[in-house]
């Protein structure tokens, strides 16, 4: 019995390569996204209402067959007294474009990620938030993949909100499981984890194990991530991602498009 499942290990990393081969976009598929709902779903504090800075983290299922396997994220921040959110994340298609990974736009923090509900993974609000703003925009500066993209193992969007909340720890922020990309570390094989309560080793985002107060234990294997909550008591799993009280409940229905409001 050992030697089929060995087999069945092999065979998922060329899955994934082939998967990330052929990622390419279509006129049917682009036609698709450009028609999917990107309202907001009322998880950002209105800036007329809230004048104190926020900070806000948020997951939500990827484009087309991405979304079965992960997640992308993103980073959105408000000043103080500002009547607008800035949002930073990381695509490939922008990098295609113009050369850059990094996009920053003024698009509403809590909008559906072309259809799929986002999740609110971190928040800080306060007066003494806009010093975070500050080292979150220099992080954005200092991300050193900005000319390169890849689905997997990365470096992807969520590569880049790890690598920024590593510089900002205080966010405390602990990222889905599905944030394929976010173990990425080029060429370090030694990191703090993005929540900044722990620390973790990893081979090139394919192989490694973290450890931390707010993510646990989580083994990654092929770029997917098993692992195992204590302080929130759940699992960690791949394609399903967090199974627990009470994230299972946010976090599996990410597994399909929400319905148009």
């Amino acid at each position: 019995m050992r030697r089929p499942s060995v087999k069945w290990l092999w065979f998922v990393p060329v899955v994934l390569f082939a998967i990330a081969w052929t990622d390419h976009d279509n006129a049917r598929a682009t036609a698709d996204w450009r028609r999917a709902n990107r309202d907001p779903v009322g998880l950002a504090p209105d800036p007329a209402v809230v004048r104190d800075a926020v900070v806000q983290v948020y997951a939500a299922r990827a484009v087309r067959w991405r979304g079965y396997f992960g997640v992308h994220t993103w980073i959105a921040v408000k000043r103080s007294g500002a009547d607008g959110y800035t949002v930073y994340e990381v695509n490939g298609w922008r990098l295609r474009r113009t050369g850059t990974s990094i996009a920053v736009s003024e698009r509403p923090a809590d909008s559906r990620w072309f259809g799929s509900m986002p999740r609110l993974v971190a928040e800080r609000r306060g007066p003494d938030v806009d010093a975070l703003i500050d080292r979150i925009e220099a992080a954005v500066q200092r991300y050193p993949y900005a000319d390169t993209y890849r689905v997997w193992p990365g470096p992807n969007s969520n590569t880049f909100t790890a690598f920024v909340l590593r510089e900002v720890p205080e966010l405390r922020a602990d990222l889905p499981p599905t944030a394929i990309g976010k173990d990425y570390l080029g060429g370090d094989l030694f990191a703090r984890t993005p929540s900044g309560t722990g620390a973790q080793i990893n081979l090139f985002g394919v192989l490694g194990v973290l450890v931390g107060v707010e993510e646990g234990l989580e083994i990654n294997v092929l770029g997917l991530t098993f692992g195992l909550d204590p302080l929130d008591v759940s699992l960690k799993l791949p394609l399903a991602g967090r199974l627990g009280w009470p994230q299972s409940g946010p976090e599996l229905a990410m597994l399909e498009p929400a319905p148009p409001r």
